[in-house]
């Protein structure tokens, strides 16, 4: 079948649409109002804080989405005012509020919530989130006041802080240029921060209610309460600054800047079989390893391995074997029988992790750990029953749990950690956003494993399991979902751009290997049919792929190449990576956002050439797993124009300004 997919699955895998959002000035102060909540809060051109909101989380962490009405925005030249009112429909409960937010032209902030619960209302958390960028602020000094009346001087966390910088908070104020502080007042609760950055987002969030108190707990029906936030200025406002909607993007490729890393694809025990159905199709993906999990939960042993070790076979990629046991004070005798089943198939090994099974839930900082193995114990075993295999270990689930419970360097070879894009937040612009967390993940990794090489996922935009409940969000309706296997975004050009992100900044960092999703599947490359919509694709009639095919194909291919530094100027939301083997220079170069950005190449040779992965290619990409190569020709302009989540890779003779 050849019909024609429409934008919004090219761009995203589905057909819902977010709304634009709406910016609102009162002088020097802007906001962008997002469906009853505010992000971007900035003072000229500079963000104060990354947002605002009232949210209602259920038992599981799972986030209600708001629906609006009786909505009302008034906006003049020096004030801005909203009024709306909100519904928000939990699993166990349902509960309207009543919303009013004013902004001034000598930079105050005000927003007010009066809520009521309509049934009993179970929840995690229900009330104010406020979220402080990361950007320029990390390790800066910041002033709190606390409910006992007393203000202290402390900083906001450099390395990410596994438990609570800040608690009893009513106040933060932060310096955002010489002599203008900004000062964010919460009431209506107890307030606590946390480093947001342990689950990859680019935030440190302040939010109602402590979590040394129990959740999940119960708001009674009919109980009204109020909840506010406020912000105001004090010193000499900056002026309100003209700015340019499309300003250049330029890009300079510089010197060596390290090695590329190796690129590998993780493979769920049930994706292995309809990954062999695929053979030439992984074989162009050509990942150095492939990450194999051994869920011995699911009484996981000889079947999946020996699907595996076809696997191998076939691609020719070394194994890595994520062993997830069922937390038995004898870690060697689950581990034994799996070590035995690898030796009678010839299943060459390139290293093991064990994961207990308690390590795949939360645990909060100062609670105890259920009894299990020890680190030390758990390590012992997998190299007495894998004997000469390097062990890896850390995580199986985020960098969050690393964080929490650090494992002995001196006891690994490698040390692992993943992430997931949405646990807090599925909106297309908070999970683009999450690729700024990433180099503090890995610094902070480093503070605390020290030189021991790291490794990055498996990592993907779906989540693999959800360590905050008692399961991953059920998705039936292919929208944006935090905490859900199922992210329609994994099949459109979005997912394409946060991979060439996601690579970029873990390459810049020296991260040793980078794993991505599976073959197939909800975190695949390649499509097959599954028990969920995919729209467009599960109408032909011919073999598929997913835009980001085309990416980790083209990545692999620099592994082992010298990563150049690359300087962009100009722009945010456009992010590239560069490097130089023996057929020359690539760059790739990713838009982030939904608008169209314009990259200027100045000074490129003339053999140059560009294979441009965007909406208008996005059909022929998808029957044609050789489009980057076909489609590849000459460079004979000075601009890139890079539509919503495009994708450009430019080969070149030599390293050159770009």
């Amino acid at each position: 079948m050849t019909s024609t997919a429409s934008l919004a699955v090219r761009l995203c895998g589905t057909e819902q649409h977010e709304a634009p959002l709406r910016t609102l000035r009162a002088g020097s102060l802007s906001v962008a109002f997002d469906n009853g909540a505010l992000r971007y809060i900035r003072i000229g051109t500079i963000e104060i804080l990354r947002g605002i909101s009232f949210l209602v989380r259920d038992e599981n962490w799972g986030t209600c989405t708001p629906v609006l009405d009786d909505l009302r925005i008034d906006e003049r030249p020096d004030a801005f005012a909203i009024e709306y009112r909100a519904t928000c429909a939990a699993t166990s409960g349902r509960l309207v509020y009543r919303a009013r937010v004013s902004g001034s032209g000598d930079g105050a902030l005000s927003f007010v919530t009066e809520a009521e619960p309509e049934t009993d209302l179970l929840t995690n958390r229900t009330g104010f989130v406020v979220l402080h960028p990361i950007a320029d602020l990390a390790g800066k000094p910041v002033r709190v006041l606390h409910q006992d009346g007393l203000e202290r001087l402390s900083h906001f966390p450099d390395f990410i802080d596994p438990e609570c910088p800040f608690t009893d908070v009513r106040a933060l104020s932060h310096e955002i240029a010489p002599g203008i502080w900004a000062t964010c007042t919460m009431d209506g609760d107890a307030f606590e921060m946390e480093d947001q950055r342990n689950w990859s987002d680019a935030s440190y969030k302040t939010y109602v209610r402590p979590l040394r108190r129990p959740w999940p707990y119960r708001l009674p029906k009919g109980q009204k309460f109020t909840q506010a936030v406020r912000l105001h200025m004090s010193g000499t406002l900056l002026a309100p600054m003209s700015e340019n909607p499309d300003p250049p993007i330029k890009v300079t490729i510089g010197g060596p800047a390290g090695r590329v890393p190796r690129i590998g694809v993780g493979v769920a025990a049930d994706e292995a079989r309809h990954a062999l159905g695929n053979s030439d199709l992984i074989r162009q993906l050509a990942p150095q390893w492939i990450a194999c999990q051994v869920d011995l939960r699911l009484g996981h042993g000889h079947d999946e391995l020996e699907r595996y070790a076809a696997l191998t076979r076939l691609i020719g990629a070394s194994v890595v074997l994520e062993i997830i046991t069922r937390g038995t004070l004898d870690p060697f005798g689950e581990l034994k029988p799996v070590a035995d089943a690898v030796r009678r198939l010839g299943l060459n090994l390139e290293a093991i992790c064990v994961f207990p099974a308690q390590d795949m839930k939360s645990v909060q900082p100062g609670a105890a750990w259920p009894a299990m193995p020890s680190f030390q114990e758990s390590y012992s075993a997998a190299r007495r029953a894998f004997p000469g295999v390097p062990v890896g270990g850390g995580m199986a689930a985020y960098f969050t749990e690393l964080n929490r419970k650090r494992p002995p360097s001196e006891a690994l070879d490698y040390a692992t950690f993943t992430t997931c894009p949405s646990v807090h937040a599925a909106d297309d612009v908070s999970v683009m956003e999450t690729l700024e967390a990433i180099p503090h993940l890995i610094r902070s990794a480093r503070s605390f494993m020290g030189e021991l090489p790291l490794r990055v996922g498996p990592s993907q935009l779906g989540c693999r399991e959800n360590p905050y409940g008692a399961s991953t969000a059920q998705n039936e309706a292919n929208g944006r979902v935090c905490l859900s296997r199922i992210d329609p975004r994994q099949r459109g050009l979005f997912n394409a751009a946060w991979i060439v992100g996601y690579f970029a900044a873990c390459a810049r960092e020296g991260i040793e290997a980078v794993v991505f999703g599976d073959f197939t599947g909800p975190f695949g490359q390649i499509h097959r049919k599954a028990d969920f919509v995919q729209p467009w694709f599960d109408q032909q009639d011919s073999r598929t792929v997913y835009p980001a095919f085309h990416v980790l194909a083209g990545l692999s291919k620099l592994v082992g190449a010298t990563l150049l530094s690359v300087g962009t100027f100009g722009a945010d939301g456009v992010v590239t990576i560069a490097a130089e083997n023996d057929r020359g220079v690539t760059l790739w170069v990713a838009n982030l956002t939904a608008k169209t950005q314009s990259v200027r190449l100045s000074d490129a040779p003339s053999s140059a050439r560009i294979a441009l992965l965007g909406a208008e290619q996005f059909e022929q990409a998808a029957t044609d797993p050789n489009f980057m190569e076909i489609s590849a020709r000459p460079l004979d302009d000075q601009f890139i124009s890079l539509d919503a989540y495009a994708v450009a890779r430019v080969d070149l003779d030599r390293p050159s300004s770009a």
